[in-house]
C-alpha cells in the first residue's frame, strides 16, 4: 500500500473500445478513487494485447508482464466481464489464466486480495451464471470475492454521454463493489 492509499486494479471490458463492461468498470474504479484508493484500469485495449496463455515454458510478453506486475502490486481488484453464452468472456479468462505465471510466488495468483466482480449481460440469467463462474474462478485463484457482485442488464443504454450510469440501482451496485474492495484493503492493512 503506497502512502496509506491502497492500489485497486480494474481488469475488464471487451476488445471493443467504449464497451459497456469497461464503462461499468471505470464507474466502479471512480468510486474506489473517491474513497482514497489509487486505481489502475487494464481495459479492453490492454486485454486485446495479451497473447493466448500458453502453459509451456517460454517467453513472457510485455503485456503479460504488465498484468502480472499490476496484480502483484494490487491490494484489491475489480474484475468486469460481459456475459457471453452464460459465462465470462474469453479475453477475461485469458487474463486470469495468465496469472498462472505467479504460481511460484510467495503469494500466488490473487492470494489475500479482495476481488469485486462486475458483470454486464443482456439478460438476468446470463448475468447470474456469469457472476457465479467469475466468483468460482476468483476462489480457484485464492482471491476473496466480495460479498456483493454487480450484475447490470443491458448495453450502451446503461450510460449517459459522460460515461455515468443512468440507473440509480446500477450505480449503487458498482459503488458497493468498489466500497467492499476498498473496505477489505483497509481491514487487511489494519487501518
Amino acid at each position: 500500500m503506497s502512502a496509506g492509499r491502497p492500489l485497486i486494479v480494474g481488469l475488464g471490458g471487451t476488445i471493443r473500445a467504449g464497451s459497456s463492461t469497461e464503462k461499468a468498470l471505470a464507474c466502479s474504479l471512480r468510486r474506489a478513487e473517491a474513497l482514497g484508493a489509487e486505481v489502475r484500469l487494464l481495459g479492453g485495449e490492454f486485454l486485446g494485447s495479451l497473447p493466448i496463455f500458453d502453459p509451456r515454458p517460454g517467453e513472457i510478453s510485455d503485456s503479460q508482464q504488465a498484468l502480472i506486475d499490476a496484480v502483484r502490486a494490487a491490494d484489491g481488484l475489480v474484475v468486469a466481464s460481459p456475459g457471453y453464452h452464460g459465462s465470462i468472456s474469453g479475453v477475461i479468462k485469458n487474463a486470469l489464466d495468465t496469472l498462472e505465471f505467479t504460481s511460484k510466488d510467495t503469494s500466488p495468483y490473487l492470494s489475500g486480495k479482495a476481488v469485486g466482480a462486475v458483470i454486464t449481460a443482456e439478460g438476468g440469467q446470463a448475468g447470474g451464471t456469469t457472476l457465479m463462474a467469475l466468483r468460482s474462478i476468483i476462489h480457484a485463484l485464492r482471491g476473496w470475492p466480495t460479498p456483493f457482485g454487480a450484475t447490470l442488464a443491458g448495453g450502451s443504454a446503461l450510460f449517459d454521454d459522460t460515461g455515468a450510469v443512468r440507473d440509480k440501482r446500477d450505480a449503487w451496485q458498482l459503488d458497493t463493489v468498489a466500497e467492499q474492495v476498498f473496505e477489505f484493503t483497509q481491514m487487511r492493512s489494519g487501518q
